[in-house]
């Protein structure tokens, strides 16, 4: 078993704590919080060891999962990776690009493997669909989020937009050309609603809008494709396939057939994936024990948060 400490105990990082704590794959030595009050209540009530600073929970374990505010990012993985330490880091990366670069170079100097908590790769939603998205040639992402003020600290592009940057960036084998976006703030400093549109050098465009100031909560991504459109619903777990083949000449009475103004006819037909209930947080952690134990690529590797990180900043660049 890893021995693995979080640093962190904010809302996510408890999270993150009982699952370590309930996987078969770590041994969860404990955690860091700056705030001490924080600490010995987090710790008198869920039973978990407080480490007194990040160097002596650093010193003590193989992993270190980073669940702290985006700003210290840095300096935590940093630490982690000089000590030998592998990393999982939660999105984003990290704050800027320079220091994701910066700990992505460390980290492959030091032989050490990282993970980024883009927990999306990991929702069974995505996840019954994702080996059908072939070369879609247009994407549409919708997450809308009521407010909260947990989050605000950074732009809505960089808390609720990056996650469909990554699962765009995952799908989509190709170099982004160009973006255009725009931002409106309307409670907080930082923009809490922007729409985004990405041009990849194969053609492909995404038109993605994110918000954190709607009446309801949706996520939800459609990919467009060469006789397929593919539906995701994030949020309800849910995913659609609409294909469409050449129709047979003597197709079923109740079968859906389309005719073009060439008089091809195609049948459309539908899917609906059966979709397995999984925990996509204990998922993403254990699948980066598994990287590790085997040394083979993490699903989610720094790299990919360096793209995700590096796309979220062109968009925020055009505010």
């Amino acid at each position: 078993m890893l021995k693995v400490g979080v640093l962190g105990a904010g809302h996510l990082g408890k999270i993150h704590l009982k699952l370590l704590q309930e996987s078969k794959y770590y041994e969860l030595l404990g955690f860091y919080d700056p705030s001490e009050e924080n600490s010995k209540k987090v710790s008198t009530e869920f039973g978990y060891k407080a480490f007194d600073s990040i160097e002596d929970l650093v010193e003590a374990v193989d992993v270190v999962d980073i669940v702290t505010p985006t700003l210290s990012h840095f300096e935590c993985a940093k630490m982690a990776i000089e000590k030998g330490c592998h990393i999982f880091i939660e999105k984003p990366i990290t704050n800027t690009i320079l220091e994701a670069e910066a700990i992505r170079t460390l980290a492959s100097q030091k032989h050490i493997l990282g993970q980024v908590g883009h927990v999306e790769r990991f929702n069974p939603a995505f996840t019954a669909v994702k080996d059908m998205i072939g070369s879609p040639m247009f994407i549409e992402c919708h997450r809308l989020a009521e407010f909260n003020p947990r989050g605000t600290d950074v732009p809505v592009v960089l808390d609720l937009m990056i996650h469909d940057i990554d699962i765009i960036l995952s799908v989509v084998k190709s170099p982004v050309k160009n973006v255009h976006a725009s931002g409106v703030s309307v409670i907080s400093d930082t923009p809490d609603i922007a729409n985004a549109r990405i041009e990849f050098e194969n053609g492909c465009v995404a038109n993605l809008t994110a918000s954190r100031i709607s009446m309801k909560n949706m996520r939800k991504s459609r990919f467009f494709q060469k006789d397929a459109y593919i539906s995701v619903d994030f949020l309800e777990k849910k995913s659609e396939v609409v294909r469409m083949k050449d129709a047979p000449e003597n197709p079923d009475e109740f079968a859906m057939i389309l005719q073009n103004a060439e008089g091809i006819k195609k049948q459309i037909y539908f899917d609906n994936p059966e979709v397995a209930s999984n925990n996509a947080i204990l998922d993403e952690l254990e699948t980066f024990a598994k990287a590790i134990e085997n040394n083979t690529r993490p699903v989610v590797t720094l790299n990919d948060g360096t793209k995700a990180l590096r796309v979220a900043q062109q968009i925020i660049d055009c505010f």
